[in-house]
């Protein structure tokens, strides 16, 4: 009996259609150029989220963008990294889609007609320059992704009482491709 409810549920699994895609993160793609790095990416939101933000709740994005040197022994080093917040605001009544991107110690609020151009331009990041290679040591570099956006609705004193509960809506991390900086300083 219990055999039959196992293949039962193989099957429910195997045939039924994926629920949503989730959110991915699209590269990184790192390009060298006048000895300079530059990361380019893009955030796919999953249409949940997507029409959270239609609605009016407003979304803020962490992206982490982080410099790692490869080790063969010993675990990768963190090298640097640079830290990027978007919130996106939508007000469907007054059909204003807002994002304010903070950059280190600068605070940009950008307006936009529509709320496909408002995803579109803040969702990419488009040859971010990360460092020079003048800057690091000679080896072998990956750079690692993570965007995360937390959960509004709980108060902040939730997440010190219960550990266990995420304070995440998501996060998503992915790997770039590993590189070589050659040369000496």
């Amino acid at each position: 009996m219990s055999r039959l409810y196992i293949i039962f549920f193989l099957l429910i699994a195997l045939l039924s259609p994926a629920l949503s895609e989730g959110q991915a993160v699209n590269g990184p793609e790192v390009k060298l150029f006048n000895n300079d790095i530059y990361v380019s990416f893009t955030l796919n939101l999953e249409d949940q989220s997507l029409q959270e933000i239609k609605k009016g709740i407003e979304k803020e994005l962490k992206f982490y963008v982080d410099l790692f040197r490869i080790w063969r022994v010993w675990p990768d080093e963190f090298v640097l990294g640079k830290m990027n917040v978007r919130t996106l605001k939508a007000d469907p009544i007054k059909k204003e889609y807002v994002a304010n991107i903070a950059d280190g110690n600068t605070l940009l609020e950008k307006r936009f007609r529509s709320f496909e151009s408002m995803i579109g331009g803040t969702l990419s990041v488009k040859d971010m320059k990360l460092t020079n290679t003048r800057e690091i040591d000679p080896g072998q570099y990956f750079i690692r992704v993570t965007v995360e956006s937390k959960i509004r609705k709980l108060p902040p004193v939730i997440g010190y009482l219960f550990i266990f509960l995420s304070e995440n809506e998501f996060k998503v991390v992915r790997d770039s491709p590993v590189f070589t900086i050659e040369g000496a300083r």
